[in-house]
């Protein structure tokens, strides 16, 4: 089947919302998403979002702090934009119908939180269920919409590119046409046709046996946009959130960084605090200091997990600010008014992704990315807490603006797009090849590119990986797609950029931590690590 829209939105967090919701007003939405519309990196957001909203907070602090956390990297006429278009968006939000927390002593006014790498309180939030909260409101108003159609349990395969479809080699100036999708269900590809394409995919997660990430977290936006041929930047950049709780029984359940904004101490299993060792504002410090420090004392010990004390608070506070967290703590037999949390860091966001420009544009026209997906010059080399909700609304924003602009003179390509086609692939026998190569790159990831990395085990790395991608794409050449098939393409390939990025950074600077290269190089590496396609395969 193949369906024609003048907007292909492929994902429904917050940046995809946001965009197809004011994009409705122009033209017909069509958004896809690989499980329920629901299922987003957005909606386990328990954090909040960053903004300027205290008298006594200015754009200017605000700017600072995220300039200070990512190291150097940051764009800085970026950060100046999505700070000071921060309160417009969050407005538009509260008209949208998000309810964000009020402040008890001041009804009129939002209560605001603090976390690490803040130098004031201004991060709004629903309670600790601020992503939630916000799904719930979008999802609502898309609801109210009738040019949105959203089509759930479908995984986008691949961009359909004009070079493609009429035979010819990847160059500047190539052109998104649309996509072909699989219906999981039906188990049937089909051809979306667009005049724009969103990437609002999220995030990496998956990549990495240990996460924060949902499981829908396969990095899909990223590695479509590879192989299509669009420039990515910053991939070892890996955000590792410090505290993520440690029970066998949990799923990667995330400890917000906002229950160390409330008071909450690292602590060593024998009660020591250890934070005043690396960073002046200890608990408090920005989160690539934090989850390094904890790996450090980890390793140092050979516990298993160190603790997070919130004990001096008083229970009546941690249940109203934190009744997501205190109950799912108690359900694993932790009373957090009572006993410190066990905790562990994991993997959480991925500053680099999709390059984009001011608008959101990728380097391959017609096609957009915001949110998580994409390396917008916001993060640098370490994002500031709770700034990627706040870059996810101001960047779908803009891409709203900017198809607003070209949409009129926009004619879909008069292009005849062929079918999908297996090419004689038959059914698979052989499942255990998805699952064994799956957990060999999640375990790869986590043993040789985590928080800590050297050259060696780089090189380690890439040695796997990249006899893991050739195994995967013969498999992919013989058998139909799946939607487990194409999670694991999606997260091979993202894994390679990882790598590639991590190997070509020879220096340690945020998020990036190398043995053989402990210290920043601003002469040589105050820079981006950008690669496409073409550019590995000229390396290889």
């Amino acid at each position: 089947m193949e369906i024609h829209t003048d907007f292909l939105v492929l994902g429904t967090g917050i940046a995809g919302l946001s965009f197809a919701i004011k994009a409705a007003g122009l033209g017909s939405v069509a958004m896809v998403t690989k499980k329920d519309k629901t299922d987003s990196n957005t909606n386990m957001a328990q954090g909040g979002i960053a903004v300027v909203q205290d008298a006594a907070d200015r754009f200017d602090y605000h700017i600072n702090d995220t300039l200070t956390c990512g190291v150097g990297l940051c764009d800085e006429e970026v950060v100046r934009f999505v700070v000071s278009e921060g309160p417009e968006r969050v407005r538009e939000l509260v008209h949208w119908g998000v309810e964000f927390t009020r402040s008890t002593d001041h009804p009129d006014r939002f209560d605001l939180g603090r976390e690490g790498g803040h130098s004031m309180r201004r991060v709004l939030h629903a309670r600790d269920l601020t992503g939630r909260e916000i799904e719930r409101a979008l999802h609502a108003k898309a609801a109210l919409e009738k040019n949105i159609r959203i089509f759930e349990n479908h995984i986008a395969i691949d961009l359909i590119m004009k070079s493609a479809v009429l035979g010819q080699k990847m160059e500047q100036g190539d052109r998104c046409l649309g996509a072909y999708v699989l219906d999981i269900a039906g188990r049937e590809v089909h051809t979306f046709r667009a005049k724009f394409v969103v990437l609002s995919t999220g995030g990496a997660g998956k990549v990495y046996l240990i996460t924060t990430n949902p499981d829908i977290a396969t990095a899909d936006g990223i590695a479509m946009a590879y192989r299509a041929g669009a420039k990515i930047a910053n991939m070892e950049f890996i955000q590792f959130h410090p505290t993520c709780l440690y029970h066998p029984d949990a799923k990667s359940f995330l400890i917000s960084e906002a229950v160390r904004g409330e008071g909450a101490v690292l602590k060593l299993k024998s009660g020591v605090t250890f934070m005043e060792k690396y960073h002046p504002m200890k608990s408090l410090a920005p989160r690539d200091v934090v989850a390094k420090a904890i790996d450090t004392e980890l390793k140092r010990s050979g516990d298993d997990y160190v603790l997070l004390d919130i004990t001096h608070r008083d229970r009546e506070f941690l249940h109203t600010r934190f009744p997501n967290i205190y109950e799912k703590c108690l359900e694993f037999g932790i009373d957090i008014a009572a006993d410190p949390i066990p905790v562990v860091p994991a993997e959480h966001y991925l500053c680099g992704g999709v390059v984009v420009n001011a608008h959101g544009e990728t380097s391959i026209e017609g096609l957009f990315a915001c949110g998580e997906v994409s390396c917008t010059g916001l993060h640098g080399a370490n994002r500031l807490a709770s700034n990627s909700l706040l870059e996810a609304v101001v960047f779908a924003h803009r891409s709203f603006l900017r198809a607003a602009e070209l949409l009129p003179g926009s004619q879909e390509v008069p292009l005849a797009v062929p079918p999908w086609d297996p090419k004689g692939a038959t059914e698979s026998d052989e499942s255990v090849v998805v699952s064994h190569n799956w957990d060999e790159i999640r375990r790869c990831m986590w043993n040789y590119v985590g928080i800590v990395r050297s050259d060696k085990r780089l090189e380690r790395a890439q040695r796997r990986i990249d006899l893991i991608n050739q195994e995967i794409e013969e498999y992919y050449r013989n058998f139909i797609v799946t939607h487990d098939l194409l999670e694991l393409r999606n997260i091979a390939i993202t894994a390679k950029l990882i790598v590639a990025c991590a190997r070509m950074r020879k220096e340690s600077r945020g998020l990036h931590f190398n043995l053989d290269y402990p210290e920043k190089n601003d002469r040589i590496w105050l820079k981006d690590t950008v690669v496409s396609r073409e550019a590995l395969w000229r390396k290889a």
